[in-house]
């Protein structure tokens, strides 16, 4: 990931301003859209989409039966991109993934050759569902589309389309016959999106909307072209160096090595964010901020986001396990006593 940004004294463009004020516009007809779909879940829709123009990939975490692959599904729908679903299970194999070279036999000349067959991975839209149940070399096949959005199949590179977004989902109350993700992949998610139980009123009105003969009709929002210069977008939004000072701040007070680092930090946790997590805590804020027709972000832009970018990068250790911390825990108490 590039490490350019703009000055905070840059001038938005017209062009850019008014680009952000018809993605805020755009943003309230998604959630309409999904809304006839998806019952609740308004910060998971959110925070989805937030990865998706700020170029990141996401993984949702959540019990099965919560919707997750029908909310990304309907997303593709909404946007216009082309969505590729994966079941991970522990024989699936890195070509199943990216695709495999066939042999080809012309029926005029007899001549044979190989013939690449695209995988699943060329897509918009690639749903990993239960990526932890697949062993760490079918995970790895992931790693270089998420961070260069091509393959390497046979000494031969293609390049994926744009956009392309991994969304994964994790199951976390199942661990038998699971592979956890290494860290190094954990890192490549922008955010852990946490997909929680709906209430007792969303619930009933799942109940009567699935067990009905309705069927939603969804309306296109935005296009890929249009996505993709929306993400171009994010990258020019200027942000305050102060903004930016406080989310490396943020980052490195995860860190025990950091001679700032709360005591807290120190007790509880082995390993800290790395620099990613600064890029893309200020990606997220930009996201947000246009998102809410703001074209530059501040610091409870932020705060916002620390939660899903940080939590997923946090590895506690036997202290905190035993006295029940989680990585959740030390973000919010982070967030209480980092000085803004």
């Amino acid at each position: 990931m590039s490490n350019e940004r703009a000055p905070a004294t840059m001038t938005p463009k017209t062009d850019d301003v008014e680009a952000a004020r018809r993605l805020g516009e755009a943003r309230h007809r998604i959630e309409s859209e999904v809304e006839k779909v998806i019952v609740g879940q308004k910060v998971v829709v959110e925070q989805v989409l937030t990865c998706l123009l700020a170029h990141g990939h996401g993984l949702l975490v959540g019990v099965p039966g919560l919707a997750k692959t029908l909310l990304i599904n309907t997303l593709a729908q909404i946007l216009d991109l082309s969505f590729n679903r994966v079941q991970f299970t522990p024989d699936l194999m890195p070509s199943d993934i990216t695709g495999t070279e066939i042999i080809e036999e012309d029926q005029t000349t007899g001549k044979r050759q190989f013939r690449f067959v695209k995988g699943p991975v060329f897509a918009n839209v690639v749903l990993a569902d239960e990526i932890n149940r697949t062993p760490p070399k079918t995970q790895a096949a992931l790693l270089q589309a998420m961070q260069e959005y091509r393959v390497t199949v046979s000494g031969q590179t293609y390049v994926l389309p744009t956009p392309f977004f991994v969304l994964a989902t994790q199951n976390p109350i199942e661990l038998e016959g699971t592979y956890p993700l290494p860290e190094a992949q954990l890192d490549r998610f922008m955010f852990s999106v946490y997909v929680d139980y709906p209430s007792v009123e969303e619930e009933q009105e799942v109940v009567k909307t699935t067990t009905s003969a309705y069927v939603p009709d969804l309306a296109r929002v935005l296009s890929a072209d249009e996505i993709t210069q929306l993400q171009d977008l994010v990258r020019r939004v200027p942000v305050a160096d102060e903004v930016v000072g406080y989310a490396v701040r943020l980052a490195s007070c995860t860190r025990p090595s950091f001679r700032d680092a709360p005591g807290f930090i120190k007790d509880w946790v082995s390993w800290g964010a790395g620099p990613r997590a600064s890029q893309y805590l200020i990606l997220g804020a930009k996201t947000r901020a246009l998102l809410q027709g703001r074209y530059t972000p501040g610091r409870d832009d932020v705060q916002a986001v620390a939660q899903p970018v940080l939590r997923h990068r946090i590895v506690t250790n036997f202290s905190a396990e035993a006295e029940s911390v989680k990585p959740p825990d030390i973000v919010e108490r982070l967030l209480r006593e980092v000085e803004i």
